[in-house]
């Protein structure tokens, strides 16, 4: 007895070695990733609070119009979004309208799968692309349907695989994180902190530069003029969304039972707004806010750069600082905003490991925040019920937690200056 319980003994880290391997292979990955996105597909077409709202109700009616030359939006009227956000709303209309959500499921997830090869890579598989990829799996389920259901799923995967390349492919990088800008303007937060943490910087500002003029000659010899840029102009004219984190003020002061504010529907935009007093003043100064955020990371981050920080422990921080800063100085805050946390968590994780642990775990509780809000039990935002909207005010905390973490990584990347060597 003595001896099989010694025996025993010794095979159990073998077998848990054993475990590890299999749950760490690459097989394991992808039977995880098929099950996460079928179960996020299934949530999204038949879930309760219809999550695939914006796809079947408003994507596939501005593809159809422009497929029947009625209204092309972008080219014939301004637009919310840049111009190459038509490009997957139309293709999602590869197999007719009928199928349009499918389709628009189908394509996110062939987008997400080949981000996904690129995550895992083609020669042995380390331990920090295991768990970047694992980490990113538990991100998406905890995210719910809303990860695959939006325009800004569609961005998510050219901005991860942009980053993974940023170091070593600059000019694909800038190319990749180019075009997700001109889907959706966030991945501009991308293309500035490769600016700056990039020696690469003037190869990856003239591909930029150069694509998105090419971006826009096409749009303008398409017949667009100024409506090119009108997502500018749209963007600004929106009013203070529910979820924007300035936005909580006013919640509480409604649950708590005032008649002097209250949540509306703005039918232009589509979207849940706060109408009272003040709530102009804050949308309003939204925008300043923001430009001075960004000023604001982009000092520390070129301060860590003239400092002779490392690409490894500059460009990931200063990513997620960027990113936060368009998500806590917004008027809009729609919660498929959580979805552009991923791209600059996974790069850190890649390139940081552990270090990388408390900004992931911060994400993955945003990610399950925004999923408990949103879309099953949403209504209860809708009046302000004072437990939703204290989950919002905690999500709102732990985006200023996560940028606060951010800022300081940026500055303690940069904190010991490294000697010139003489030319």
């Amino acid at each position: 007895m003595a001896e099989s319980g010694i025996e025993l003994a010794r095979n159990r880290p073998r077998a848990a070695r054993r475990l590890v391997s299999r749950l760490g292979g690459r097989a394991a990955l992808w039977i995880a990733f098929g099950a996460v996105h079928v179960g996020l597909a299934l949530l999204n077409l038949y879930a309760p609070g219809w999550p695939l709202g914006d796809v079947t109700a408003v994507y596939r009616v501005w593809a159809e119009t422009a497929q029947l030359g009625f209204l092309r939006m972008g080219i014939d009227t301004p637009w919310v979004y840049p111009i190459l956000a038509f490009a997957p709303m139309t293709a999602a209309l590869a197999f007719g309208s009928a199928w349009y959500g499918p389709t628009w499921l189908a394509m996110v997830t062939v987008l997400d799968a080949i981000a996904f090869s690129v995550l895992l890579g083609r020669g042995r598989l380390s331990r920090r692309r295991r768990a970047a990829a694992w980490w990113w799996l538990a991100f998406l389920a905890l995210l719910g349907p809303i990860a695959l259901g939006r325009l800004d799923a569609v961005t998510v995967p050219f901005a991860i695989v942009g980053l993974l390349w940023a170091a070593g492919r600059p000019r694909v990088a800038a190319v990749l994180v180019t075009i997700a800008t001109w889907i959706k303007v966030w991945p501009a937060a991308l293309v500035a902190a490769m600016l700056v943490a990039l020696r690469s910087r003037f190869e990856v500002f003239t591909v930029a530069a150069t694509l998105s003029i090419g971006i826009v000659g096409v749009s303008l010899i398409a017949g667009s003029g100024a409506n090119a840029f009108g997502f500018v102009a749209e963007q600004a004219g929106r009013g203070l969304q529910i979820e924007a984190p300035l936005a909580v003020i006013w919640l509480w002061w409604i649950a708590a039972g005032t008649d002097a504010a209250t949540i509306v529907y703005d039918q232009d935009i589509l979207t849940f707004q706060i109408e009272g007093p003040g709530a102009d003043v804050a949308a309003a100064i939204t925008t300043p806010l923001m430009a001075l955020g960004i000023v604001a990371v982009l000092a520390a981050g070129i301060r860590a750069a003239r400092r002779g920080a490392h690409v490894v422990a500059l460009l990931p921080p200063l990513a997620v600082a960027f990113t936060v800063v368009l998500m806590l100085a917004n008027k809009v805050g729609s919660p498929q905003f959580a979805t552009w946390l991923a791209a600059p968590v996974v790069l850190g994780i890649v390139l940081g490991g552990s270090r990388f642990l408390a900004p992931a775990s911060i994400t993955a509780a945003i990610a399950a925040l925004t999923h408990v809000i949103y879309p099953y039990w949403y209504a209860w935002l809708l009046i302000a019920n004072p437990g939703f909207v204290l989950l919002l005010t905690v999500k709102v905390g732990l985006l200023c937690v996560l940028f606060g973490w951010s800022v300081r990584a940026v500055w303690q990347a940069g904190r010991i200056r490294r000697p010139r060597t003489a030319s």
